[in-house]
């Protein structure tokens, strides 16, 4: 009997999967149980012949495998590696204390090459939650595990070498993190490239100052969809504990590039408008990460609003109030972060010209209004800022002037984001956009001809209570800007003109 300490994936967590085996006397058969999925029953032949081909000899005796606890569903190919190692070290090829404080983790090739896995850095964060103190992975996963503090990691090429480093043969150095693992940000373009739109750049910086939600509405060619793959370029860098938060959810979904620590660069996600509702939200028969989930932190821009189905889009309303999809199966409830700025850009009508004074607008009314009403009310009501981005006048579009760049810009959302912070101490509210109802009274605090101005645009533009409560956020985000401790009249002029539409 041997035992060997794996991990299982679920969700953006793990939880520790003891792995024994027993060889004992019988008609030659290899079984695996503890509820594994098809990928985990599959691996028996990947073992076999990984074992044989590493130079070992595999046991002609019936083997049998637990992935205990065997009420957790198991998936997945990160069992390859540690049940090949239980099944050597059962038949006494592997010292018998070997590594009883290490979790280990890898996919298994036909020849015993370690192939690379997702959800290293989850497990990894696991491993030191649960007092684990070293890791053996893939060797392309090493950065991604070695991210972690207090946790020694080594990266293996094959099984073969594996065991030799487990006997003591031959010795794997712990892993540093290398330095080319941590790239700076990049971002897609700069504000400086981007001419005209002053009112448009000014909505994103409030919107990036406070993580509110946007719409940008205009024609074709405006400049909407330049406008929002700059937004990262002016939101501040992740924090530590965001960009484990990020790494995770990326290690998870498969789509953090191999070789690569923690992700430095806030994740921007646009998805095609033809996309299902469980790849916005997340789902599946294994609930997976979705869009929503993988903008945790960063920029989700949904391009040409109206043509997603209306569906799909009401998907939408869990995520931007809570914080979190939350994805209920007959075995387990997963809950996957998406704490993510919304950015959305559509055209005021199909043909793309109405109010344009250039351009005349084809499209009948009736057509107007059923393109418009593809976007529910609970919808547009969650959004912060309704922003109007027309055509550019021809002097401004031949200008040779420079525009004010990201660096700057970033610097005031930066100094915003500082007095969010200092307000929030104590607390996990990370922006404006997250104040609840219940606090909304002390933490925006207004003046009194604020206060009056409000009241007026309540009846005004028939504010409902979820719209009022997003006016006072916005108008909060506003004053930070100003490194106003109250929030006043004009803040509350400025936050009230971004939820105006025509229409």
């Amino acid at each position: 009997m041997s035992h060997i300490t794996s991990a299982a994936i679920l969700g953006i967590t793990a939880e520790p999967i003891l792995v024994e085996t027993d060889v004992s006397l019988g008609m030659g058969c290899f079984n695996v149980v503890g509820l594994p999925d098809t990928a985990v029953k599959e691996a028996r032949e990947r073992i076999r012949s990984a074992i044989r081909n590493s130079g070992f000899e595999f046991p002609r005796h019936r083997v049998t495998v637990n992935l205990a606890p065997a009420d957790i569903k198991k998936q997945g190919p990160v069992y390859d590696l540690p049940v090949a190692l239980s099944l050597l070290q059962a038949r006494g090829e592997i010292n018998a204390c070997a590594e009883e404080s290490t979790i280990m983790i890898g996919e298994l090739s036909l020849d015993g090459a370690v192939r690379p896995v997702n959800g290293t850095l989850t497990a990894a964060l696991m491993a030191v939650q649960r007092g684990f103190s070293k890791m053996i992975v893939p060797l392309e996963n090493v950065d991604e595990a070695a991210s972690v503090p207090n946790l020694s990691v080594f990266g293996v090429r094959s099984l073969h070498e594996t065991v030799e480093h487990l006997n003591g043969i031959r010795t794997i150095e712990a892993a540093v993190l290398s330095k080319s693992s941590q790239k700076e940000p990049a971002y897609f373009s700069d504000f400086k490239d981007i001419k005209g739109q002053m009112y448009a750049k000014r909505g994103l910086e409030i919107a990036a100052a406070g993580a509110h939600n946007v719409l940008l509405k205009g024609p074709p060619g405006t400049g909407k969809t330049l406008l929002a793959r700059a937004l990262p370029s002016i939101l501040p860098p992740l924090t530590r504990d965001e960009s484990l938060e990020v790494t995770s959810i990326a290690s998870v979904a498969g789509v953090l590039p191999r070789g690569r620590g923690l992700v430095v660069t806030r994740p921007f996600r646009s998805p095609h408008h033809s996309c299902s509702a469980a790849s916005l939200v997340g789902g599946g028969t294994w609930p997976r990460p979705g869009e929503v989930s993988l903008a945790h932190r960063g920029v989700l821009f949904l391009d040409e609003l109206p043509e997603f189905s209306r569906h799909v889009l009401e998907h939408l309303r869990q995520p931007l109030e809570d914080g979190e999809v939350t994805v209920s199966r007959a075995a387990a409830t997963l809950r996957f972060p998406s704490r993510f700025l919304l950015i959305s850009a559509m055209n005021p009508c199909p043909c793309g010209f109405a109010g344009d004074p250039k351009r005349a607008c084809v499209c009948s009314a009736r057509s107007v209004a059923t393109y418009r009403k593809r976007i529910s009310g609970p919808l547009l009501d969650r959004l912060d800022l309704i922003i109007a981005v027309p055509n550019l006048d021809t002097a401004t579009l031949v200008s040779d002037v420079m525009a004010e760049c990201s660096d700057d810009i970033r610097a005031r959302v930066e100094a915003a984001r500082q007095c969010q912070k200092e307000r929030f101490t104590g607390t996990k509210l990370v922006t404006n956009s997250e104040i609840p109802t219940s606090h909304i009274r002390d933490w925006c605090g207004i003046d009194h001809d604020g206060k009056r101005l409000l009241e007026l645009a309540i009846d005004a533009q028939s504010l409902s209570p979820r719209g009022y409560g997003r006016v006072l956020k916005v108008s909060r985000t506003i004053a930070d800007l100003e490194k106003s401790q109250l929030i006043r009249q004009q803040h509350v002029a400025e936050a009230l003109q971004y939820r105006l539409a025509d229409g």
